[in-house]
C-alpha cells in the first residue's frame, strides 16, 4: 500500500494532541510537577519563526533500547503519524487513545520502545518520507488501557517500504545521517553555531521585551552541544512552522541546517526589531 494512499485515510482519525505542558489527567505522571521540570528545561525557549522560505535529562523507568541495527540488516519501523515535527533529542510527550495506536504500544512494551514518527496534516499535498524515531522513555497506562508517553527523539530515517497497513503502519526504513557538504565548501561548523546561538539570544531578548516580559539573563543555549546536535535543538524550537521544520529535518547537511535556521532567525530578528520600534512608538496600540 503506498504510503500517500494510508495517510490519506487513516491520518483525519488521529486524536493525538500536540506536544503540551498541560495534559488533562490529575492521577497521570504529568500532574506532578517535579515529572515536568525536565521537559520546561527543553520547551522554554520556543518561539515562532518568520521564514523567508532534547534535552540532557531524561526520565529513567524504562530500559535503553539496543544499539541501531546495522546497515546491512532490514529495519522495520511502526510509524506514527503526527501533525508536528520531532527532532533527534527532542522531548515529545503524548497520549494515546486510539484503538490501534493502543495495540501498537502493547507492541512496543515488550520489544525495543521505539516508534516512528512522521509529519503529516491536512494541508499536504504528499505525505513525508523522512522522521525521527520517538523511544518511549516514560509510560503511564490507565484503567481503560489509554496510554500516556514521554518520547525522545532518537535517529533519522527514511521510508522505504511500506510492510504492512492493519492494524498500524509498519515500514521498511534507513538511517539518515548528516553527510559532509556536497557543494565543496567547508564553513566552520563552530563558528555557524555560534552565530546561531547569537541570533537565538537577540530573538529571545527582543520577544520577552516584545510581550512585556522582566529582562532576565539569558543562559547557556549550546549546552555543549556539538553543532549536529544543536542544529536539531534550534530546529525544535520554531514552534508554529512545522514545514519549515520538515525541512530542517530533511537536511543531510549540518552546515546547510545551520545556514538556513541562521536565516530564518535573522529574518525573525527582523519583524520583532520592527514590532518593537512600533511598540515603542505608539505604546498605545500595543
Amino acid at each position: 500500500m503506498a504510503l500517500s494512499q494510508f495517510l490519506t485515510s487513516s491520518t483525519t482519525t488521529i486524536t493525538t494532541p500536540k506536544p503540551s505542558l498541560n495534559p488533562s489527567s490529575s492521577s497521570s505522571i504529568f500532574s506532578s510537577a517535579s515529572s515536568f521540570s525536565f521537559l520546561r528545561k527543553t520547551t522554554h525557549l520556543k518561539f515562532r519563526c518568520y521564514s523567508s522560505s532534547s534535552s540532557s535529562s531524561q526520565p529513567q523507568n524504562n530500559p535503553p533500547s539496543q544499539n541501531p541495527t546495522p546497515e546491512n540488516d532490514i529495519i522495520q519501523l511502526p510509524i506514527f503519524p503526527l501533525p508536528l515535527v520531532l527532532f533527534p533529542g527532542s522531548i515529545l510527550p503524548l497520549q494515546i487513545f486510539e484503538f490501534r495506536y493502543r495495540i501498537m504500544m502493547h507492541t512496543l512494551l515488550q520489544t525495543d520502545l521505539r516508534f516512528g514518527v512522521i509529519f503529516s496534516d491536512t494541508f499536504s499535498s504528499s505525505p513525508n518520507s523522512i522522521g525521527c524515531v520517538g523511544e518511549v522513555v516514560k509510560h503511564e497506562r490507565l484503567a481503560d488501557d489509554r496510554f500516556f508517553l514521554i518520547c525522545k527523539g532518537q535517529e533519522r530515517f527514511r521510508i522505504n517500504k511500506i510492510i504492512r497497513s492493519k492494524p498500524y503502519l509498519v515500514a521498511d526504513v534507513d538511517w539518515l545521517e548528516d553527510k559532509p557538504s556536497s557543494d565543496g565548501t567547508h564553513e566552520d561548523l563552530e563558528s555557524l553555531a555560534k552565530d546561531v546561538e547569537g541570533y537565538m539570544r537577540d530573538v529571545i531578548r527582543l520577544s520577552n521585551r516584545l510581550n512585556g516580559k522582566e529582562e532576565k539573563e539569558i543562559g547557556d543555549l549550546r549546552r555543549n552541544l556539538f553543532p549536529t546536535p544543536f542544529s536539531f535543538f534550534v530546529g525544535s524550537t520554531f514552534e508554529g512552522a512545522p514545514r519549515e521544520q520538515q525541512a530542517l529535518l530533511e537536511l543531510e547537511d549540518t552546515a546547510a541546517r545551520l545556514r538556513r535556521e541562521k536565516e530564518t532567525l535573522r529574518n525573525t530578528l527582523n519583524y520583532l526589531s520592527a514590532a518593537t520600534a512600533v511598540k515603542d512608538v505608539f505604546p498605545s496600540s500595543s
